[in-house]
């Protein structure tokens, strides 16, 4: 412990105990404890991470769930508590730790996970087993067949502008993808294709749902409304949490002038 307080770590006490219950002898603590010294996440060390009160598998080279990204998941699962109809597609997914979330709130909702790096999609498999993963660059993984039936696309994807990468902790620049992080030049390049391809995905009152910066929010609600989805933006100041919502308008049933 008092060699992990030394290093900086601030909840030092609460790691010691972690690594401890991990390690099934001295010689595997030593090896986790220098490794947590040299700066790698402890949730890679330990091969998973808690989020939302589910353990998330997690290996090397895997973006490490964040807890403020709890408040994307919650927020997902109030869209789906209200529908009859779940399908869900994840992208970005990386562990799939906010598609374990929807499945295990809503056991009978319909999970695509998607992930372009191939070390994310064999970590989302082994904790998505009944979902389809799949490796990809956005919606050009997904089937034909989901188009303009989905009723909920939620993404974590990279939003971190990309001069401000140098700013990261030193474990997410040293042993998380860069590219997990980096959302181009104003950090929306990822996010502002998503809301763009969205709406041909959306079935009738389809919501999108995108965690983002507080810093960044207008400028996704404009691109929301540019796109044809009605925004919205959520904000949890405890977690520093920031999600904006896409709502797609009802569509029309043909030859009925009924909306759906």
């Amino acid at each position: 412990m008092s060699r992990l307080r030394d290093a900086g770590c601030v909840f030092a006490e609460e790691e010691a105990l972690l690594l401890l219950s991990g390690a099934p002898g001295a010689a595997v603590l030593d090896r986790m404890v220098a490794q947590r010294l040299a700066g790698q996440p402890l949730e890679q060390i330990l091969g998973w991470a808690s989020f939302g009160g589910l353990r998330v598998a997690l290996r090397p080279g895997v973006f490490v769930p964040r807890r403020r990204t709890e408040f994307l998941a919650a927020q997902a699962v109030n869209v789906l508590a209200g529908r009859s109809a779940r399908l869900v597609v994840e992208l970005c997914c990386g562990s799939g730790a906010v598609a374990m979330a929807l499945s295990a709130a809503v056991p009978d909702c319909r999970i695509y996970a998607v992930d372009l790096h191939p070390e994310a999609v064999e970590c989302a498999r082994s904790n998505l087993p009944q979902a389809s993963v799949l490796k990809g660059d956005l919606f050009l993984a997904l089937p034909q067949e989901l188009r303009g039936r989905v009723d909920l696309v939620v993404a974590n994807a990279p939003y971190v502008p990309t001069a401000a990468l140098a700013l990261l902790p030193r474990e997410a620049r040293n042993y998380e993808p860069a590219a997990t992080f980096d959302g181009g030049r104003n950090g929306l390049d990822t996010v502002g294709r998503i809301i763009s391809e969205a709406p041909q995905w959306l079935g009738s009152r389809g919501k999108l749902l995108l965690e983002c910066s507080e810093e960044q929010a207008a400028a996704v609600d404009g691109l929301l409304a540019a796109a044809g989805l009605a925004p919205q933006i959520l904000r949890k100041e405890e977690t520093d949490a920031t999600v904006a919502v896409g709502s797609a308008p009802p569509r029309r049933t043909k030859g009925t002038g009924q909306t759906g």
